[in-house]
């Protein structure tokens, strides 16, 4: 008899910590405590050893200048946090189950392939982080401290096993180590107070400022973070009513500002110390400040304090670490809800990082540590590169009536989300054509080999943009309306009694669960039960009714007695009869002939829950038999 695989996929997002924490009933600021908590995972991604880069290089090279992107950064941040909080809120479905939802495969094929890129690049910002860290503290190798990483993730991903609030306590203890090691920075690097005023306010940038502008605008609004945070918002024990969801949105966004202008001050306190020490500095060269190590260096000489470089190399660490746990939380998110495709989260985690690894060390091993650092800032530039494609989607769901009911976006919300989007389109398509630009140019005569192998992806990332944000939402045909007595009365006239029942049998022992089904069905119904089995082993195959074999003879003798046993025990009780039905050869197509001949108008098959490679080894029956016949199919797990 066939195996048939039962695949049904859990919807939910982050099943372990789905509605796991529960929200008490009475008390405004208990509930605020009990939604507090998701934005401070997502806010750890914004202060990750990847904004150290970007903010120390751009603290270094140009002073407060670069502050105000920044902000802007910071202000897009909190905005689309919000979209993608109240889009796992109300709709039960995180990012990338929306996107799976409603694009084609293919079209999710590419998005995930993106997304995972993204978490590959912002976890080698987390492994060279905490690599470097190790070295300026303990004088450990940068390539040692990569290798470390490979294994610290086992001892973050066992702390999910005690809980989500347990999760985040830890994760606000080491975002409170990296708050209190800058305030003990800015404290001795004493900025200027007139060069932090003017740095808020907007300016035109070079090219230099804006490539590291939007690294900036990478290591701050992270793709990855979108789809996380959706998710995380579904481990509230939220009740489906409107006055509920309204609630809960609104203490969301008082998480999310919270968290995030606490991730704003971090990463400014990383900017203006980087500005106050090095910026314009005589005896200080603006490349040697831009690299973490020498940055660390230098804070004793030019601070004049011992104090400077532990705290700086502390929360380093602290930031590399629990930036690690949320992209692994993040690529579980992505890969369950674009693929719909589940591993053991260590077995993810491991393969994420291993990814990240191998990048660093062949840079390490080929180009030396000292060269670390531009990795750190390419890695926020591909992210940055990314986020379009999570942005797009999360504005449209976001303002679209028919997933959001009520809670779509307001007119002004979905503008200023779009004016957002659109700056964040603008700043990456200006800097993908002057990369182009610069990258022919310097190849010569063969910079024709270079547009060749650039200039068609990008101009299919750009078409695929261009298809996601003007897309004609595709919404259902609405149902008529009919009320529950109708459809109960409907039923009722439709009431089917079945006059023959078959149940396919494999003559082995698991044939008494399949029976005992049938058998109930037939009392019911008063049918005739009809017992069948496919013989098909090679004379079967190969002979059919002719064969003379072990297998056939046997087979049909286990058939016949099993008939004759049954009618004794069913006389008197409404069956009308037993009969026993042999078939030959390949198993789906001999169950088809015997409905058809037999006049059979219920089937009741086994199936035994196989998946993948079992179900390419033993074959599928029951679908083979459900898109063939037109009759009911009972299938009873065995």
């Amino acid at each position: 008899m066939a195996k048939e695989p039962i695949t049904i996929p859990s919807a939910r997002s982050l099943e372990d910590v789905h509605r796991s924490v529960q929200i008490p009933p009475t008390r405004w600021w208990r509930r605020l405590f009990a939604f507090t908590g998701p934005a401070y995972l997502v806010s750890v991604g914004y202060m990750d050893p990847g904004n150290w880069a970007t903010d120390l290089e751009g603290g270094a090279q140009f002073g407060y200048a670069l502050l105000w992107v920044l902000l802007m950064s910071n202000v897009m941040a909190i905005l689309l946090q919000t979209l993608s909080a109240r889009l796992g809120l109300v709709t039960g479905r995180d990012l990338a189950q929306a996107c799976h939802d409603d694009y084609p495969p293919a079209v999710n094929a590419v998005l995930f392939v993106l997304c995972e890129i993204a978490i590959a690049a912002c976890d080698l910002a987390e492994v060279l982080g905490t690599a470097i860290g190790l070295n300026l503290l303990f004088g450990l190798p940068v390539l040692w401290g990569v290798l470390i990483t490979g294994g610290d993730v086992f001892v973050l991903l066992a702390v999910q096993r005690f809980g989500m609030r347990k999760m985040e306590a830890m994760i606000l203890v080491l975002i409170s180590i990296i708050g209190a090691c800058f305030v003990i920075e800015v404290f001795l690097s004493k900025p200027s107070i007139g060069g932090i005023a003017g740095g808020l306010l907007p300016s035109t940038m070079t090219r230099e400022q804006l490539y590291v502008a939007i690294g900036i605008l990478g290591a701050t609004v992270m793709p990855h973070n979108l789809y996380l945070h959706s998710a995380l918002v579904q481990s509230r024990d939220v009740t489906k009513s409107r006055q509920a969801v309204t609630e809960a949105c609104k203490y969301n966004l008082v998480d999310s500002a919270v968290a995030l202008n606490f991730a704003f001050l971090i990463n400014a306190a990383i900017l203006i110390v980087a500005a106050a020490t090095f910026f314009g500095r005589a005896g200080i060269e603006l490349t040697d400040a831009g690299k973490i190590e020498q940055a660390h260096a230098m804070l004793e000489r030019t601070l004049g304090s011992g104090l400077a470089p532990i705290a700086f190399a502390l929360a380093l660490i602290c930031a590399g670490q629990s930036s690690t746990l949320t992209g692994t939380l993040a690529g579980q998110i992505t890969m369950e809800g674009f693929l719909r495709f589940r591993v053991r989260p260590w077995l993810r985690r491991l393969v994420t990082r291993m990814a990240a690894i191998v990048p660093a060390v062949i840079v390490i091993l080929s180009m030396g540590e000292q060269n670390v650092f531009r990795l750190l800032i390419l890695s926020q530039v591909i992210l940055s590169l990314q986020l379009p494609f999570a942005v797009v989607p999360l504005v449209r769901f976001t303002s679209s009536k028919h997933k959001m009911g009520p809670f779509a976006n307001r007119r002004w919300v979905a503008v200023l989300a779009w004016v957002v989007s659109a700056i964040i389109i603008a700043l990456n398509a200006t800097l993908v054509f002057e990369e182009i630009r610069q990258a022919v140019a310097a190849a010569g005569r063969s910079g024709w080999l270079v547009a060749a192998a650039t200039i068609p992806p990008a101009l299919g990332m750009v078409a695929l943009l261009g298809w996601m944000i003007f897309r004609r939402e595709r919404v259902a045909p609405r149902l008529p309306s009919i009320s529950p007595g109708e459809v109960a009365a409907r039923a009722a006239q439709l009431q089917k009694r079945f006059r023959k029942i078959g149940v396919a049998l494999e003559a082995t022992p698991r044939d008494a669960i399949m029976l005992a089904e049938a058998v109930a069905l037939a009392r019911t119904h008063q049918a005739t039960l009809v017992l069948m089995h496919v013989v098909e082993g090679a004379g079967g195959q190969w002979h059919g009714p002719q064969t003379g074999d072990t297998e056939g003879r046997e087979d049909e003798s286990y058939l016949q007695d099993l008939a004759e046993r049954l009618r004794g025990d069913l006389q008197g009780q409404g069956v009308p009869g037993v009969e026993a039905v042999l078939a030959y050869g390949d198993v789906p197509r001999g169950i088809r002939e015997v409905v058809r001949r037999e006049g059979i108008d219920m089937l009741v098959v086994g199936g035994h829950g196989h998946r993948g490679l079992l179900d390419w080894l033993y074959g599928q029956t029951i679908p083979s038999i459900r898109h063939n016949l037109s009759i009911p199919i009972f299938a009873v797990r065995e």
